[in-house]
C-alpha cells in the first residue's frame, strides 16, 4: 500500500498516529495544515511530511504512484488533479451518518432535525459528501445530548471506525454503497446563525424548541439567541435525566 494522508485537528492527529504506529511502511506522505502536532510527530519519527501549500507542490513531492488517499478531518476542498492521483481514490472521514447532514454543522442539524446520527467513511467525488459509502458507525443519542456531546461522540467514533476499516481498505476487498442524492440533507455553514435565532413572538412545539436550544449548546461557542429592545441574548440548555 502506498498511502497519502491529509490530516488536521484532533481526529486527524490520532488517525495519523495510528498509521505511523501500525502501518508505517504504507505512508508515502503526510500532509498537514501547519507546523502542528501532526507535523512535529511525523518529523520526529522520520516520516515524509509537509505543510499544504498547493496541490501541484504536493504531487511534485511524490516519487511513486499512489494507491490510496485519506482525508482525516481535512478542512480544504481538493481539486480534480490531486483527487485523481491515487489509484483507488480518496476516502474521507465525515462525522454524520450519510446521506443525513452532508456539509457543515452535522451535530447541530442532527438534533434539530432529529436525524439518525453517526460517522462515515466515503469515497470522495466532485460533490460535497456525496461519494459512495465505504463504512459507517451509528451513534445513539438521547435527550441529555447537546451539540457538544455529539461532537465529542463523533470524534471518538470516527477514530474507532477508521481503525476498524483501514485493514480492509488496504486490501481493496470491500463493497461501496452509493448514496441516494435525493435522500438525507445538506447544510451550508451560512445557515447556522439564522437557524439559531429564537423568534419571541413565534409559536414552537416544546420538543422542537428544546432540540434547537440543546443543539447549539457547546461550551465556549455561541448559543441560540434572541433580540429585544436593541439587546441580544444567548441561551444554552442542558437536560439531565433524573429517573
Amino acid at each position: 500500500m502506498r498511502l497519502i494522508i491529509l490530516a488536521d485537528g484532533a481526529v486527524g492527529n490520532k488517525i495519523a498516529r495510528y498509521l505511523m504506529n501500525s502501518y508505517p511502511d504504507d505512508l508515502l506522505l503526510i500532509v498537514t495544515t501547519g507546523i502542528n502536532e501532526i507535523y512535529l510527530e511525523a518529523e520526529k519519527n522520520g516520516f515524509p511530511v509537509c505543510v499544504f501549500d498547493s496541490e501541484v507542490n504536493i504531487l511534485s513531492r511524490l516519487d511513486s504512484d499512489i494507491d490510496l488517499g485519506v482525508l482525516a478531518w481535512w478542512p480544504k476542498i481538493l481539486k480534480s488533479q490531486l483527487l485523481g492521483a491515487p489509484r483507488k481514490g480518496f476516502v474521507n472521514t465525515h462525522p454524520s451518518l450519510l446521506p443525513h447532514n452532508r456539509g457543515k454543522h452535522y451535530n447541530f442539524w442532527a438534533l434539530v432535525e432529529q436525524a439518525p446520527f453517526g460517522v462515515t467513511l466515503h469515497r470522495v467525488d466532485s460533490g460535497v459528501d456525496t461519494g459512495d459509502i465505504v463504512a459507517q458507525k451509528p451513534i445513539y443519542y438521547d435527550w441529555c445530548d447537546t451539540g457538544e456531546t455529539l461532537y465529542k461522540k463523533a470524534q471518538a467514533a470516527m477514530l474507532e471506525l477508521f481503525c476498524e476499516t483501514y485493514p480492509v481498505l488496504r486490501t481493496g476487498n470491500y463493497e461501496l454503497r452509493p448514496q441516494d442524492p435525493h435522500d438525507g440533507s445538506f447544510h451550508r455553514a451560512s445557515e447556522l446563525e439564522l437557524a439559531s435565532k429564537i423568534e419571541l413572538d413565534s409559536l414552537y412545539r416544546a420538543s422542537d424548541l428544546l432540540n434547537l436550544l440543546r443543539a447549539r449548546t457547546f461550551e465556549g461557542h455561541p448559543g441560540c439567541w434572541f433580540e429585544q429592545d436593541g439587546s441580544r441574548f444567548e441561551i444554552s440548555l442542558k437536560i439531565r435525566k433524573v429517573i
